[in-house]
Formats: C-alpha cells, sequence, structure tokens
C-alpha cells in the first residue's frame, strides 16, 4: 500500500521560499525507488495541474512552464521521501500541493493527473502579494 503524506506547506511573501516534502510511509515503501514521483497542484476553481516530476533514481527531471527555473524536485530514495524546493514565489503559485507516485512498470513523467495512480492529501501553499 502507497501511503503519500506531505508537509511543508504555509503561508508566505511574494518572493518567498518554501520547501515541500512527501514522504511514502505505506507498507510499500521498499517499491518507492522504482516509482515515478510528482507534484500537481489545484488552485481555488480550477483544474489540476502537473508542476513537476522525476524518474526513478533522480536522473532525469521535467516541469511546467510555469515554474521552470524557479522550482526543483528532488528524491532520497533511502528516505522515500521527494522534494519540491520553490524559490521566488508569486501569488499564483497560491494552491493546494499534491504528492503522486505513479504505478511501478510506469516510466512516463506524464502531465495529465488521470495517469497517476497515487495521491497525497494534499498541502495548501498560499503566497501573498
Amino acid at each position: 500500500q502507497v501511503q503519500l503524506v506531505e508537509s511543508g506547506g504555509g503561508l508566505v511573501q511574494a518572493g518567498a521560499s518554501l520547501r515541500l516534502s512527501c514522504r511514502d510511509s505505506g507498507d510499500s515503501g521498499h517499491t518507492f525507488s522504482s516509482r515515478v514521483m510528482g507534484w500537481f497542484r489545484q488552485a481555488a476553481g480550477k483544474e489540476r495541474e502537473f508542476v513537476a516530476a522525476i524518474n526513478f533514481v533522480g536522473g532525469s527531471t521535467d516541469y511546467a512552464d510555469s515554474v521552470r527555473a524557479r522550482f526543483t524536485i528532488s528524491r532520497d530514495n533511502v528516505k522515500r521521501t521527494v522534494y519540491l524546493q520553490m524559490n521566488r514565489l508569486k501569488p499564483e503559485d497560491t494552491a493546494v500541493y499534491y504528492c503522486a507516485a505513479r504505478q511501478v512498470g510506469d516510466w512516463g513523467m506524464d502531465h495529465d493527473a488521470k495517469e497517476w495512480q497515487h495521491w497525497g492529501q494534499g498541502t495548501q501553499v498560499t503566497v501573498s502579494s
């Protein structure tokens, strides 16, 4: 069982930084290193959108254009944790941020949320102007 738990959200001013963490605390945690991991976000009244993804060992990453060069995704397979470092935050980054995992054997860093099988409960990020 995959159980993703996010942390690190909060209220910050524009220009500040935050680091989100997501740990797989489920009993299938030994499969963490075999899963593509990602972050999505959902602003109020909008659809869930792709933010970033990282492959099994962190050698390949992908970002939404809106966050490229400001956000960095990374992972620690020993700690079964994926991170999202968010710099130079903007008010339009305000959203609930969700950690996601793909099925073992699925290699794509798909931007479509429907292709991701496991989700955390989300953590709120609010950026004031």
